[in-house]
């Protein structure tokens, strides 16, 4: 008898990170991919648009694969996309608004016409010759949210996505029948979201978030700036909700945001009539009290709309006495200090600021640790794997898994790139294969890596110091120059002396290279940024960049 092949399931992002988050299983010649998401880079990453994952285990790969499911259509589960079908025309399968979200990415990358998408609800069922895929809507923060169930031979593996059960939830709640029918059914692996997973018990419902905010929109006189996730869309009609409640007109400011409104209102998730909004043009005929406006840049972005009017560049939006700016959103990880950072500035430039640590002004979309539990005991898996979270969090989310009953040798922390092999007697890592992240920088994909970096980070501390020099062609002499510039390191007027005897040191040493014969130009720009590292650490315990340059004549 033929030894049943065993299910493999792999993350190509989301494991020890928040962000990019991109999972699959395979089943002999069926591959199933969940999500496909970006990362927002943090401070060490300078000049970096966006990270996504890498993508070449799946080109070498891709007569297996069977199609792309998206459990939702936030950026860490949407925003690779674009970048996935320039290397790979898969299906793509999501709920309305995902779908809504992906055709508006694609539109801008020219690649909706040959792309296909499905659209899903939970009534879907996608049948393939091994593996089925069903859909089960959970709460999130935002609408068609899916975890996903994937029947295979050794029974039922769930993908929870991005989940919280919020008994008051806005919008349409979870099916929790349907979680514990799975469950019953027989699960044989269970992939959970990690976010949450240091925070004891239940979190805050949608409800309590809206009943602050209409209590806040309420005592306020002035004008509201909004800032929240752009595809945040409940928050988004909780705030275009409480303004209508209270005579107020919104302006919306924000490519993103822009778009989350003109889609939500499309597909009837964001319900307002025409003259609730104005243009921004119109901000200045209406008295204060009656303005609400909603902006992108939550998360401390400097080039986001928020970031621009706190820096007094924007072009239609100043403060004004008498604003009051909400942040209805949690930093983050990695951009607290940027947050924190702009609401200084609000506050210096006259604003009155609320954000999460005063009032319940927002709640996470993810499960906190009773909620965690609650799925794992409804679903009762055989086998567990963390994901979508730093390492700490997937080691707590095993904790809870264990004392919810789930064996300790049947947990698994995994790291992207590891391929998990299951059967039903045991579960290995049997390989792993390369998935580095992958840097956008400008229209540059993949093209930018540790190296480039590292130099930037190096510029970003120490500057750099340009070194020019003329050599005569023919007879090897020193005809000019060395020339210094600095960048970065010290200001020139004020440091004429250490750049005078960097000049004399420089000089010195090329003069006595060529009378030695030196003449490969590698080697004397080796022994020139040697000498000047030493000397500038010396003279300044600073090691800028030194770049030499020779010209030939």
């Amino acid at each position: 008898m033929k030894k049943a092949s065993p299910i493999k399931l792999f993350a190509l992002g989301g494991l020890g990170e928040i962000g990019k988050n991109m999972y699959g299983l395979q089943y002999e010649n069926e591959m199933i991919i969940i999500d496909c998401g970006i990362k927002f880079p943090d401070e060490e990453l300078r000049g970096i648009d966006y990270v996504i994952p890498d993508f070449t285990y799946l080109e070498k790969n891709k007569h297996l694969i069977k199609g792309v499911f998206i459990t939702h259509g936030h950026e860490d589960h949407i925003g690779s996309i674009p970048f996935l079908l320039k290397r790979l025309n898969v299906p793509i399968y999501g709920g309305k608004l995902s779908v809504g979200f992906i055709k508006a990415k694609l539109e801008e990358h020219n690649l909706l016409r040959n792309a296909k998408l499905t659209t899903v609800d939970e009534h879907s069922r996608i049948e393939f010759d091994n593996l089925s895929v069903r859909f089960v809507r959970t709460s999130h923060s935002i609408p068609d949210s899916f975890a996903i169930s994937v029947t295979t031979p050794y029974g039922n593996i769930v993908h929870t996505g991005d989940f919280k059960f919020d008994l008051t939830p806005e919008g349409g709640s979870y099916d929790i029948g349907k979680i514990a029918e799975i469950g019953n059914e027989g699960v044989f692996c269970l992939l959970s979201d990690s976010t949450n997973s240091e925070i004891p018990g239940f979190s805050l419902s949608e409800a309590a978030v809206k009943e602050t905010l209409f209590d806040i929109v309420d005592h306020i006189d002035g004008r509201i700036i909004f800032a929240t996730f752009a595809s945040n869309i409940y928050r988004l009609q909780q705030a275009i909700e409480a303004s209508i409640a209270f005579n107020r007109k919104v302006a919306v400011f924000g490519r993103s945001m822009e778009r989350s409104i003109r889609i939500g209102r499309e597909l009837g998730y964001i319900l307002a009539s025409d003259d609730t909004f104005i243009s921004g043009h119109e901000l200045n005929k209406y008295p204060s009290n009656q303005v609400t406006i909603l902006c992108t840049g939550s998360q401390g972005e400097p080039m986001a709309a928020l970031g621009r009017i706190a820096n007094g560049v924007h072009r239609q939006i100043q403060v004004i006495p008498g604003d009051t700016v909400i942040f209805s959103s949690s930093p983050i990880p990695g951009n607290a200090t940027k947050v924190y950072k702009l609401i200084d500035q609000l506050e210096r430039i006259g604003a009155n600021v609320i954000h999460n640590k005063m009032s319940d002004i927002h709640t996470s979309g993810h499960g906190t640790q009773d909620e965690q539990k609650l799925m794992i005991r409804l679903l009762k898996p055989k086998n567990f794997v963390p994901i979508h979270g730093e390492y700490r969090m997937l080691v707590h989310h095993v904790k809870s898994a264990i004392n919810c009953g789930v064996h300790e040798e049947n947990t698994f922390i995994l790291d992207n790139g590891d391929i998990l092999e299951l059967n039903n007697e045991s579960g290995k890592v049997a390989e792993s294969f390369s998935a580095n992240p992958v840097y956008v920088d400008g229209t540059g994909i993949g093209d930018i890596g540790n190296i480039v970096l590292r130099d930037r980070r190096l510029l970003s501390l120490c500057g750099t110091v340009i070194v020019t020099v003329t050599i005569d062609s023919k007879s090897a002499q020193l005809l000019s120059g060395p020339a210094l510039v600095s960048r970065g390191f010290v200001y020139m007027k004020e440091s004429v002396e250490l750049l005078s005897e960097a000049e004399r040191l420089v000089e010195k040493e090329v003069k006595a290279l060529l009378d030695e014969g030196v003449t490969q130009w590698t080697d004397l720009k080796k022994k020139i940024s040697d000498l000047l590292t030493s000397y500038f650490f010396e003279q300044t315990k600073r090691n800028p960049m030194i770049l030499p340059i020779i010209m030939e004549v």
